[in-house]
């Protein structure tokens, strides 16, 4: 006898509550194994593979490619327990909520119940390797599938056709804008989501503090909106829905007072030419990694009064010691010893004599946070764009076990496997934009820490050496520091510590 159990989108941790679809691992009919991988979903954080706690079919998805679920929205169902060749036939069509139902052949059907989300122990469920699924906890409470939700019809050889859940209402299959393709019951085919509804008295369907203050930003009434997610619920894209319609009311408001301002006899056309002859502007949505970017920078811009000194130093003696290090561990030693890792090291060394940039500001109590140890942040650029990965308790470590650590995450970052873990908890961050071709700039320092170093190029340079004009390796270095923790001064003693440490590392050996 299968039982049909639905899967939900586990709570991801760091407080994420929502994530969009980046790509299903499995169709509808695939037959997947406990704890194997279902979908990959982007959060604000990172790029998270999603496995399934069950064992079965896939009867059926809800949520197509580029649609945004909040934590606890179904994701899809599974037929456990089914009899050897087990299998969905007919087409592929869209179901409720976008998912992609098998459709079974009409015929003759005998009504069965499925249990819920959580039956465990008949599903031979998989551990605790999700939040709120796994043996490992407590079974949930079990809930009665009506019969019409699974149909079985046996074929020739015995096997069972599953039918997942279809509405009971006739549905419309006109595509509602913002989610093309998804049907709709006809009886609330007026409800675009993201539309604007008469104002109800009762609680607003938003769980995403995130999609409030977005509609606060725009002066969107939340209560006048028609959520698109399950039993209404609003989501971001409902709101970013509602502030193109109010742009684009807007717009045309500036066109008709134009059209009306207009010298008699004249058409609109000839009234504004440019703007029917312009081309549409693209709009990117500000989501996953880039929009999480954009909020923690417009965050650090708008709470910390940061400043910026910068001086260049000589970096010949560093770059010698880089490769006296790397020749003395020889070829066959494992990775090499980068230039990141040597500064990085030498980051730790400065944040023990100069405390005040390795803190935080807690606004609400007035207080300076000074941390007492050093998770080191540094910036990797990506296909998907700037990620921050922290090596953890870098002051513990030496140059080499930096370096290696730097390695292992840059190659998670690269191919989008870093965890939310691994991308939050930096105290102080370095930041290496000299990898791009440029000498300086001025860092944005990552909320909530207190200040980031950044490193340009390391080219030849004209350079006063021992009294006189010789060619070295020069960098500039560029601190950016929250003013409200130290002053100029705690400042440019850090950075001057790691410029003379740049310069003749041997500095660095003598503090140690």
């Amino acid at each position: 006898m299968a039982q049909v159990l639905e899967f939900k989108l586990p709570d991801l941790g760091e407080g994420l509550t929502e994530a969009e679809i980046v790509r299903w691992l499995v169709e509808v009919g695939d037959v997947v194994a406990i704890d194997q991988p279902v979908v990959e979903v982007e959060t604000a954080k990172a790029m998270v593979e999603v496995p399934c706690p069950y064992g079965g079919v896939v009867t059926a998805r809800f949520g197509e490619e580029g649609t945004e679920l909040p934590v606890g929205a179904p994701l899809l169902t599974v037929a456990v327990g089914a009899p050897e060749g087990l299998e969905t036939s007919g087409p592929v069509t869209p179901g409720p909520s976008g998912a992609r139902n098998g459709s079974a052949p009409s015929g003759p059907s005998s009504p069965s119940s499925s249990s819920g989300s959580s039956a465990t122990e008949s599903s031979g469920g998989s551990g605790n390797v999700l939040v709120g699924y796994g043996t490992g906890a407590p079974a949930a409470r079990r809930r009665r599938i009506r019969p019409d939700r699974l149909d079985r019809t046996p074929t020739r050889s015995g096997a069972l056709t599953v039918e997942a859940a279809v509405p009971e209402a006739p549905v419309s299959e006109a595509p509602v804008s913002g989610a093309p393709g998804v049907p709709v019951p006809a009886a609330s085919s007026t409800a675009v989501p993201g539309s604007v509804a008469p104002v109800s008295d009762g609680p607003v369907p938003v769980v995403s503090p995130l999609v409030r203050r977005l509609a606060r930003q725009h002066d969107i009434e939340l209560r006048r909106l028609t959520g698109s997610g399950p039993d209404g619920l609003i989501l971001r894209a409902d709101v970013d829905r509602a502030i193109r319609q109010a742009e684009e009311a807007e717009a045309a408001k500036t066109r008709t007072a134009r059209a009306a301002t207009a010298p008699t006899g004249a058409s609109p056309a000839a009234a504004s030419p440019a703007a029917s002859a312009a081309p549409a502007a693209e709009r990117i949505p500000l989501r996953g990694v880039r929009g999480a970017v954009a909020g923690k920078l417009s965050r650090s811009r708008t709470e910390i009064p940061d400043a910026t000194c910068w001086v260049d130093a000589d970096a010949t003696e560093l770059m010698a010691v880089r490769a006296a290090m790397n020749a003395a561990t020889g070829p066959s030693a494992g990775p090499k010893v980068s230039v990141l890792a040597l500064l990085a090291r030498i980051c730790t060394a400065a944040l023990a004599r100069f405390p005040e940039l390795n803190s935080t500001v807690d606004t609400e109590a007035r207080e300076i946070v000074r941390l007492p140890g050093v998770h080191l942040g540094f910036a990797a650029q990506t296909e998907r764009g700037l990620v921050v990965p922290v090596v953890r308790d870098a002051h513990t470590r030496n140059a080499e076990s930096i370096g290696a650590e730097i390695a292992r995450l840059t190659e998670l970052a690269r191919t989008g496997k870093l965890s939310p873990a691994q991308l939050t908890g930096g105290t102080f961050t370095l930041n290496n934009y000299g990898v791009f071709g440029v000498d300086g700039s001025t860092p944005i320092i990552n909320h909530p820490e207190a200040a980031m170093l950044g490193v340009g190029r390391i080219m030849p340079k004209p350079w006063v050496h021992q009294g006189e004009l010789a060619v070295r390796q020069v960098v500039q270095l560029s601190l950016t520091f929250d003013h409200r923790v130290c002053d100029g001064g705690t400042a440019g003693g850090f950075l001057r510590y790691v410029a003379d440490c740049v310069e003749q590392p041997a500095v660095l050996l003598r503090t140690l």
